[in-house]
């Protein structure tokens, strides 16, 4: 393993130990050049999974970038970082089990509400919000009905511009 600091590939491992649920092994590992310590990862290699997006282009699935969106819908949320990590481990996992090599960005969204739904209600509407490309409060209100089990789920395409018990009203007297 080349070091990070001087480039020389001699190392010892000083620790080992599995992370991500026995899907990866961390090692700290100490340079025998230059003493600097640093620390690497193993992880399983597995069949690379193409992603169609929605335009029709053709990309490898990119686990760092599944969890920066999943990151970012859970800011502020109080979820360790392991938990988000294993999240998407889940959602990779169940990728690599399918028959198909390919998934649609759409397949792969799904997968993260589906897990986002059991973890956290606020990073499940958040993910939605930037998934479903939210054009309003009505998106978010159909979603939150869609949560409270109300309604099926919300599609961008049939609805009406406000649900018709919070249409907007005009009023000249504060709202306090």
């Amino acid at each position: 393993m080349q070091c990070p600091a001087c480039h020389q590939t001699e190392s010892r491992v000083l620790e080992s130990r599995s992370t991500e649920g026995d899907k990866s092994i961390r090692r700290r590992r100490e340079c025998l050049h230059c003493k600097h310590r640093f620390t690497t990862y193993e992880r399983i290699e597995f069949v690379p999974i193409t992603v169609i997006k929605r335009d029709g282009r053709r990309e490898l699935f990119d686990r760092s970038k599944l969890l920066r969106g999943i990151i970012r819908a859970c800011e502020k949320s109080g979820m360790a970082h392991q938990r988000l990590e294993l999240l998407v481990g889940e959602i990779e996992s169940q990728l690599q089990q399918r028959s198909r090599r390919e998934a649609t960005s759409a397949e792969i969204g799904d997968l993260v509400l589906q897990a986002l739904r059991q973890e956290n209600e606020v990073a499940y509407v958040r993910f939605a919000s930037v998934y479903r490309q939210f054009t309003g409060i009505h998106d978010f209100i159909d979603t939150l009905h869609h949560l409270q089990g109300q309604s099926p789920p919300p599609s961008a395409g049939d609805r009406p511009p406000w649900p018709s018990n919070l249409a907007p009203t005009l009023s000249t007297s504060p709202p306090f």
